[in-house]
């Protein structure tokens, strides 16, 4: 059992953390302090720790229109991969889009980044798009998963909050 905290973005130094993971899995799409900062009022973005270790951090949009279509995005540093820390970040963030009244769920992966290409496949989410964005160079995948049709199990970790 891998003993993994799951807490809520709360203040400058942990929305710091936040930012400082997610730009260092999507780089083409690097946030500023203000830009992250905007986005916590408005999405659940959380910040995973093994210890006192920093191992990733997530993000939960929710539904826009009566879709009821939420995005959740677990993202965890590649030295921490493997160890079941994306599927304890994926699950906290698919219990939240369920309290939001999620009937599907999208992420979106730099396509470049396999890892979390075989995660979202792993759990049953199905590429709806692939596109570059006006501005860039770099190939995203948005996938979607219709909750209920999720693959059964998954690794036994304890989260503690």
């Amino acid at each position: 059992m891998t003993d993994l905290r799951i807490e809520p973005v709360d203040g400058d130094a942990m929305l710091e953390q936040w930012r400082y993971v997610h730009n260092v899995i999507v780089p083409p799409a690097a946030m500023s302090v203000e830009d992250a900062r905007e986005r916590v009022g408005r999405y659940r973005m959380e910040n995973a720790y093994l210890g006192d270790e920093l191992v990733g951090c997530s993000t939960v949009r929710p539904p826009v229109g009566e879709d009821g279509v939420v995005t959740v995005i677990a993202r965890v540093l590649p030295v921490y991969r493997g160890r079941g820390f994306g599927a304890a970040l994926y699950e906290n963030g698919l219990a939240h889009a369920r309290v939001l009244g999620a009937r599907a769920v999208e992420t979106c992966v730099l396509a470049v980044n396999v890892d979390g290409l075989r995660f979202a496949e792993r759990r049953g989410f199905v590429e709806t798009d692939r596109y570059v964005l006006d501005d860039g160079s770099d190939e995203w995948v948005d996938l979607r998963l219709e909750l209920g049709r999720e693959p059964a199990g998954g690794p036994g970790l304890v989260v503690r909050h």
